[in-house]
Formats: C-alpha cells, sequence, structure tokens
C-alpha cells in the first residue's frame, strides 16, 4: 500500500514539483510490473532472513510472489551480496536494528507514511537503510531524498524514537548488489529535509500549487496530462531545428529523454483506457501484426522433415520454413500454421485494420447471435 499525498519513493517528485500530487491523483491506478514483484520478492526474503537467524538463503529457492520464484541466481547475485553488505556496515555486529518498518509523520503530514527495509543504530550514529534490488539505474545514497524521508518518519514514529535519540550523526545507505553506497551527514540535514517536505505538501494542497519539469518526471505518472511537459513538447516541436543555436540543440538533448518518456506514458494511458473500454477520441484498439506459428509442431516436423529442424528441439520458424520450401519451388502447407497476434495496440481511427472487439462486447455479439438478451 502507498500514500497517496507523499511517500519514500515520490519525495522527490512531491518537493520538486507540489502540483504533481492532485495530478497523479487524477490518473488511474499503475499495475505492477515483472521488476516490481521481483523486488517485492527478495524485500520479502531479505526481511526474513534478518528477523530469522536460523534461516538461510538457500532455503528461499523456489519461493514465490505471484508469478515471480527465488532462483539460484537471485540467491548468488543479489540475496547473498546484500547480506555480505551488512557485514560492511556494522563489521563489529555492534549495530540494534529494525526491518520493514512502517513509519509516519503522524499528525505533522497525515497520510504520509512508506516502509523503511532497515532502521538501525550503532553507536552514536541512525543508519538506515534501502534494498534496491533493480540493475537498470544505479541510485546514489548521497541526498537520496527516499532515504531522508524514511529516517524524518522513522523518528517520528512510535517505538523508533531510541534509534535517533541523542545521535550525532546519520548515515544513509544504499544496498544494490553488488554495490554498496553510503553517506553520512548530520541531523541538521534531516530537520532541513522535514521543513522542505512539510512545505511541498503544504504548497501541493493549493489549486495553483506549482508544476516543474526535471529528473523527478521519471517516474510520474501524470506525465500524459502534465500541462508543463506538454507545454515544453509544444515548444520543441514548433522550433526550426536550423534555426536553433548550439546552446539550444544541447538543450533540446537533454529534454529528449523526457520527451520519450511522455510518449511511452501517453501511449500506455490511451491503451490502458481503450482496454477498459473508456474512449480516446481519434483512435481505436486493433490488434497487433499477427505473427504465424505451427498449429502442431510435431506434425509440422513430420510433413517437412528433419532439413527443417534447426536442433534436436527447435523447428524453424514458418517465415524461415517457407524461404527454404521457395527455393525448392515448393508451398508451405496452409493446415501447418496459424496467425497469432501478441496482443493489441493503439491507431488512429484512420486505419484499414479493424477495431479490437473488447469481451464484453464479444459475449454480448454472440448471445445476440443466439438469440439471448
Amino acid at each position: 500500500m502507498h500514500s497517496t499525498v507523499v511517500g519514500g519513493s515520490t519525495a522527490s517528485r512531491v518537493i520538486n514539483c507540489p502540483g504533481s500530487v492532485a495530478l497523479v491523483q487524477r490518473m488511474p491506478p499503475q499495475p505492477s510490473s515483472s521488476y516490481a514483484d521481483v523486488g517485492t520478492l527478495l524485500h520479502g526474503c531479505m526481511a526474513d532472513l534478518l528477523n530469522n537467524v536460523s534461516l538461510k538463503p538457500e532455503h528461499l529457492l523456489g519461493r514465490t510472489y505471484k508469478d515471480v520464484a527465488v532462483t539460484q541466481e537471485m540467491i548468488d547475485e543479489k540475496i547473498i551480496p546484500a547480506l555480505q553488505a551488512l557485514n560492511e556496515i556494522d563489521p563489529d555486529e555492534t549495530m540494534d536494528l529494525e526491518v520493514e518498518q512502517t513509519v509516519s509523520f503522524g499528525a505533522l503530514i497525515p497520510d504520509a507514511f512508506g516502509s523503511a527495509d532497515v532502521v538501525g543504530r550503532r553507536g552514536r550514529t541512525a543508519v538506515v537503510l534501502d534494498w534496491k534490488f533493480g540493475d537498470g539505474v544505479p541510485v546514489h545514497a548521497e541526498g537520496n531524498l527516499q532515504l531522508l524521508f524514511y529516517a524524518a518518519a522513522a523518528a517520528r514514529t512510535p517505538g523508533l524514537e531510541w534509534v535517533f535519540k541523542g545521535v550525532e550523526k546519520l548515515e544513509l545507505v544504499i544496498v544494490q548488489p553488488p554495490y554498496v553506497r553510503r553517506w553520512v551527514t548530520d541531523m541538521d540535514t534531516l530537520e532541513n529535509f522535514e521543513l522542505n517536505l512539510v512545505r511541498a505538501v503544504r504548497l501541493a494542497e493549493r489549486p495553483d500549487a506549482p508544476l516543474e519539469v526535471g529528473s523527478h518526471c521519471r517516474w510520474c505518472a501524470a506525465k500524459p496530462i502534465c500541462p508543463k511537459m506538454t507545454g515544453e513538447i509544444d515548444r520543441v516541436v514548433h522550433q526550426k531545428l536550423e534555426a536553433l543555436s548550439p546552446d539550444q540543440v544541447s538543450q533540446a538533448l537533454l529534454l529528449a529523454d523526457k520527451l520519450e518518456e511522455f510518449i511511452a506514458a501517453a501511449r500506455k494511458l490511451a491503451l490502458d483506457r481503450l482496454e477498459k473500454d473508456m474512449p480516446v477520441p481519434g483512435y481505436k484498439l486493433v490488434p497487433k501484426q499477427a505473427r504465424r506459428q505451427w498449429v502442431d509442431e510435431a506434425k509440422a516436423r513430420a510433413v517437412l522433415g528433419e532439413d527443417f529442424v534447426v536442433t534436436k528441439t527447435e523447428l524453424l520458424s514458418p517465415a524461415q520454413a517457407e524461404k527454404v520450401l521457395k527455393k525448392r519451388k515448393l508451398a508451405l502447407p496452409d493446415d501447418l500454421v496459424v496467425a497469432v497476434s501478441s496482443g493489441n495496440t493503439v491507431a488512429p481511427e484512420s486505419d484499414p485494420r479493424p477495431a479490437v472487439l473488447n469481451i464484453g462486447k464479444q459475449l454480448t455479439a454472440a448471445f445476440s447471435k443466439l438469440g439471448v438478451q
């Protein structure tokens, strides 16, 4: 469960763009991805290992979350390196810690909460650690607003006050196997962060809350409806490249990533709406290009012979087989293949492909043919 106001993963966006809070709340819920499911599974594994000293990494093999299972590769490349990172952070094993703690700001910022992976104390230093199991984007500890959010919320969470009482330093840690990134700061940094967060949340409540474009836009679900983002796109689109100065070209390149993210988000939003029978004027849902596949691979193997076998277990694709047969002036038997679309996509109304009938409409059409109302 995530806060609809501000949480650890959204702290940077809310502080830098208070107006995004209202925009995001207008967007449909975002479905979980396979990458997020892997992260959730591995976070659960780490929590269990730290809470149960008798549990070993090898005991987790095959554990599942949704459609994802722990593999030996995950154990070797993610779980064991993450455990070893704790030895680097706490070599003398003197740190007292709490695992997977729900932290919140209480009355200071109602409904602002998150889940801190590890909160601990080592001498006069408070430690806040976050596991990152993705490989794509390196996550740094220095100035990390997500970790500062967890630290500030933990300091106000009943039962965790002991971690921060009388401490002199705050250490923020990102463990992104095989990397460990650490940043030591003081409690003044935490206090300043909290002041900025409270200010941003208060601004977000205003109808004229400011919007700002920046790196925080990367994971924002509201990109397709953000007037700031669409305004920047309009300016770039209407400029003539020949008239741009070198500095403007450089700025356009800096905007390229944001524009690509916006385009992808807009297409995904349109696809989600159309798949839910919600209109998108000027567009419709059509099947993706169908790819031929074997109706019965064993039968195809028997008809075509072993010349069409790539390996002992893999047959040539229908397209590859057809090319071979054409050289022999033979045709591919129609009854061996079937064309199957890999899914749906968004297309303009002018596209010649027929629109997809959603399942509810398909059932209605089928029942009407049978005379069922």
